[in-house]
């Protein structure tokens, strides 16, 4: 039987909204121990923030520590379905390069799927592992200009 996303993703994420400051997505990441956060709006997802966000676009661009979320969030962001098969997830981690995937049912965030939930998982150490290995292989490409 082949699993899908909903059989191996976090549904107990942290959230943040639009009114919240990269201090308390700092604090919210330290408190889960995550380096990802929704964006939602009710439980409607419209962005995520990473840990390199915060330092790419908060710190680094010299934004003042109570800078909006709004600032440095992404909104362009792929998602999966509870219904999208785990290889898909895996494949799709690999060619986009990211390691964590919002899962929404009707725009809804239902939950997280990441890399360490394919690795943790016995039965997908193999796509977790050639997903991280794709990701690391255009990373390690890109920064060697």
């Amino acid at each position: 039987m082949n699993k899908t996303v909903k059989d191996i993703m976090t549904t107990d994420c942290a959230t943040v909204t639009l009114k919240d400051n990269v201090y308390e997505v700092a604090v919210a990441m330290s408190k889960q121990d995550v380096g990802f956060i929704p964006v939602v709006e009710g439980k409607q997802l419209i962005g995520c923030i990473t840990d390199r966000d915060l330092v790419v676009r908060g710190y680094a661009q010299k934004n003042e520590g109570s800078a909006k979320v709004e600032k440095v969030m992404s909104r362009d962001i792929t998602t999966v379905t509870p219904d999208t098969s785990v290889d898909e997830a895996a494949q799709l981690m690999a060619d986009k390069q990211i390691r964590r995937l919002p899962v929404v049912e009707n725009g809804n965030l239902v939950g997280v799927v990441s890399i360490g939930d394919l690795a943790v998982r016995r039965n997908f150490e193999n796509e977790a592992g050639d997903a991280l290995s794709k990701i690391s292989e255009k990373e390690f490409a890109g920064a060697v200009h």
